[in-house]
């Protein structure tokens, strides 16, 4: 019955093109041109500077290393951006049948824990191919810097970079899911589009504000308290984990137990609270 659910939940959000446009493609192939204008951008002006007569060597500079590439794109796939295109996909999928009133249509036909997970599993193979679709615009966009720039290719990735790269991935993936189940129990609770697509939003600012200040109450990021409070610096602690940055870390690894513990916590209790309100909850008007 899950799987019914999983499959009748993806080919309802596979019609809605409009929203697969908006929630996938739009943002990385945006950010594709604009980066793409960029580079040529900067030549023109680096030749303009330099002198025009300047041998082409010296503009292009070294080779591109495209294992490095793909750490550098990992590293920023669930920037801010990206995640207010992802709620506009997962959104319609949480609250969609609150506004169309097709709730009492479907409820008939499986159980509510199913239903819900059913979005839930929709919502994460939303977020795959999200990350994927960054992932080749990124990887193009690399491509191209080098065919701007004349720079000679390569590709070398070692088991550390190998490592690297895909926990970023995994992170940004969990990054994601966390935020799009804060739209979930936001649905359930409202049972309103708008506040599934921007409850996330300003709670996500908010905690992101709220962590420039755990400083003055004595927490650093290797405390559990703002692990449990602040997802967003458990994000920032397993980054610089992963990328060996003292800057994010605050100086050492000791908080990366409590960021996965936090970030645990903030995938479960949204997910647990939205299930537990939406069995309870009187759907005959929906």
């Amino acid at each position: 019955m899950l799987a019914d659910a999983l499959r009748s939940e993806a080919y309802r959000f596979a019609r809605n093109r409009t929203t697969a446009l908006w929630s996938i493609v739009f943002f990385p192939v945006v950010a594709l041109v604009i980066g793409l204008f960029g580079q040529m951008f900067m030549k023109s002006k680096m030749v303009e500077i330099q002198g025009a007569n300047l041998p082409p060597n010296l503009i292009a500079g070294g080779p591109l290393d495209l294992g490095q590439s793909l750490v550098s794109v990992a590293t920023d796939m669930a920037n801010p951006i990206t995640l207010l295109f992802v709620l506009i996909g997962m959104a319609t999928l949480y609250a969609g049948d609150y506004r169309w009133e097709t709730w009492r249509l479907i409820t008939a036909r499986n159980s509510r824990l199913n239903l819900v997970l059913g979005k839930v599993g929709v919502a994460k193979l939303l977020t795959l191919v999200v990350l994927a679709v960054m992932l080749v615009c990124g990887m193009i966009g690399e491509l191209g810097k080098a065919i701007i720039f004349a720079r000679p290719l390569t590709f070398s990735m070692d088991s550390e970079t190998a490592a690297k790269f895909f926990e970023l991935v995994l992170l940004s993936y969990i990054r994601i899911v966390r935020v799009g189940l804060l739209g979930l129990l936001a649905a359930v609770m409202t049972r309103s589009l708008i506040a599934t697509l921007f409850v996330p939003i300003v709670v996500s600012i908010a905690q992101a504000f709220a962590g420039n200040f755990i400083a003055f109450v004595g927490w650093t990021p290797q405390s559990w308290q703002p692990h449990l409070l602040l997802p967003n610096i458990s994000y920032d602690v397993l980054k610089g984990a992963i990328l060996h940055t003292p800057s994010l870390t605050a100086g050492g690894g000791d908080g990366v137990w409590p960021a996965v513990l936090g970030l645990l916590l903030w995938c479960a209790i949204p997910l647990v609270a939205a299930i537990a309100w939406f069995t309870q909850q009187d759907l005959s008007k929906e």
